[in-house]
């Protein structure tokens, strides 16, 4: 053993024997000056200890709370659908009873049917209906929405039927104006710009000057097309060399049709 190693096993020999030599009180005064000194560190410890348990439940409860969030955001992706599934079942409800509706007080015997198709290649010319022979649906037979008059049937299979709308340039009617003796011939616009179609009512007399708003209906004249049938409304009007031409807005929106009726005559 080292001189070193004696001296300091001397050092704590006479150390321990020093304490040993207290009394009781001695002792107890003792530990509790090192309970003094040490109290600030235990303190310090017990509150770490606490900061280190508030931090673990705050995260328990971040946690929770995520999850809790999770769950409301799959519930109202849920309700979101379900009411989008309410608001397609009213509008469907509705569109049945508008339609329902208007056939029980048309003054036309109407046959009720679908588009289910329209021809890309010439959007506004021509729809496919879901009625054909089997359901009493002939070639050149008027087809109208509650609106007005969107066309004629010109193709017609057993369950089929291809409408030429009237704003195709090939679909020509006779046609007069309400609250006055023009009349005149529709035809759809051989070039069709935008989303709107308009249609032109030529031959009329160039005294006409209707006004915008003006309605025009279906004559009777041409044997396809029954009087009375709304067509559209008067958007300008011009004088031609010849006669007077207004161009018409139709009365239908084109764009959006989905239950329509073929006309098969007057109840």
């Amino acid at each position: 053993m080292s001189r070193a190693n004696v001296i300091a096993l001397l050092i704590f020999g006479a150390i321990l024997g020093y304490f040993l030599s207290f009394g009781p009180e001695s002792t107890r005064k003792f530990k509790a000056g090192v309970y003094q000194l040490l109290a600030p560190f235990l303190s310090r410890g017990s509150g770490l200890q606490k900061q280190i348990t508030s931090v673990r439940t705050g995260l328990k409860s971040l946690e929770q709370m995520e999850r809790e969030n999770a769950n409301l955001q799959v519930e109202n992706r849920a309700l979101r659908a379900t009411n989008q599934a309410l608001r397609d079942v009213e509008h469907e409800v509705n569109r049945m009873r508008h339609a329902l509706n208007y056939r029980e007080r048309s003054v036309f015997k109407l046959i009720a049917a679908e588009v289910i198709t329209r021809d890309s290649s010439t959007w506004w010319r021509t729809v496919t209906i879901n009625r054909g022979k089997r359901d009493g649906v002939e070639p050149d037979t008027p087809v109208v929405t509650d609106e007005g008059l969107i066309g004629k049937t010109t193709s017609v299979s057993d369950s089929i039927s291809v409408v030429l709308l009237i704003s195709d340039e090939n679909c020509k009617l006779a046609a007069s104006v309400e609250g006055s003796r023009e009349q005149g011939i529709v035809s759809g616009e051989r070039v069709t710009a935008g989303l709107n179609p308009s249609l032109d009512l030529n031959f009329l007399s160039k005294q006409a000057d209707l006004k915008p708003g003006k309605k025009v209906y279906t004559s009777g004249m041409g044997g396809v097309f029954p009087s009375g049938l709304l067509i559209g409304a008067v958007k300008s009007f011009r004088v031609r060399e010849l006669d007077g031409q207004a161009q018409l807005t139709p009365a239908v929106d084109l764009s959006h049709l989905e239950d329509v009726f073929v006309v098969t005559g007057r109840k």
